[in-house]
């Protein structure tokens, strides 16, 4: 191996790993390449490096290169997966899940899977939400919950994310891997409101919950959020204490996804009237940055 490609390599790993200047990494890796143009780790580490600035085209090349140097570097393809994935470019997508060992449908196009519900972090270098998500594939999922609005995404938001665990939650008993987003792939047409209802019974907002999620409508008691330091979020942060039940805390305050004022309105109106002993106080639709009043 070529010494300047060694050491260009090297160099452009100290600037990702230790001071994340991107562009330093980017100019090293392609001295490297350029002493070694059939070497596959500086294509790959270019790669990642362009994955990181979200540079798509570029990072969907140096992957599918350092792959076709490497055929066993599974990393590779996992990246140019990803980012094929970001392109929508099915075909090439397909043959990258494929060579990194996935059994998907058969077919051409978009890849459409049920791969059951996953943890996503939002935001992973800034507040970091974690959201349950419906995995349709392999780097996409769908929002399930209402995130804070501080967040910047909402339900049914279609997410790319990242395939490398960073962190664990307990579903139906199993621990599974959280996974953090990349980007927002898609957004949502729906709206995030916060709506305070008086309780008469836990049964009662119970049957709320149960209504809107019959009619497609997000929905979340805000008041069971857990605010996580960043080692609990990003390890398992096991079980915790339950919050009142709806009837000790008189009112309520839900987070719910609508698609408008008109369908929250009917929804909240045709429960209340099966309700008498609930009733609804006040709808605010969240515009970003705001949060629980609560």
């Amino acid at each position: 191996m070529h010494f300047f490609a060694i050491l260009n390599n090297r160099r452009g790993q100290r600037y990702l790993d230790q001071t994340g200047d991107l562009e330093r990494a980017a100019i090293a890796f392609e001295r490297a390449i350029r002493r070694a143009e059939d070497w596959s780790v500086p294509w790959y580490n270019l790669g990642l490096v362009h994955k990181l600035q979200r540079r798509w085209p570029e990072s969907l090349d140096c992957n599918l290169r350092a792959a076709a140097l490497d055929p066993t570097d599974q990393a590779a393809w996992w990246n140019a997966g990803i980012a094929a994935t970001a392109l929508s470019e099915w075909f090439t997508a397909r043959q990258a899940w494929e060579s990194f060992g996935i059994t998907l449908p058969p077919g051409e196009g978009e890849i459409v899977m049920r791969l059951g519900l996953t943890p996503i972090r939002l935001n992973p270098s800034a507040n970091g939400e974690v959201v349950w998500c419906q995995r349709i594939d392999p780097a996409r999922a769908i929002i399930r919950n209402v995130p804070l609005p501080s967040s910047g995404y909402r339900y049914s938001d279609l997410l790319l994310h990242d395939g490398a665990p960073n962190g664990s939650r307990m579903l139906r008993g199993e621990e599974v891997p959280v996974f953090d987003a990349i980007q927002l792939l898609r957004a949502s047409p729906y709206r995030t409101y916060a709506v305070r209802v008086r309780a008469g019974s836990a049964e009662d907002v119970q049957a709320l919950a149960e209504q809107a999620e019959n009619h497609d409508f997000g929905i979340e008691d805000w008041d069971t959020i857990r605010r996580l330091c960043v080692s609990c979020s990003v390890g398992n942060p096991g079980s915790h204490a339950a919050p009142p039940q709806y009837a000790e805390r008189q009112v309520v305050e839900l987070a719910i996804a609508a698609r408008s004022d008109e369908d929250l309105r009917r929804l909240l109106i045709d429960w209340a009237s099966a309700h008498p002993a609930s009733e609804m106080i006040d709808i605010t639709l969240l515009a970003p940055g705001a949060g629980p009043t609560s």
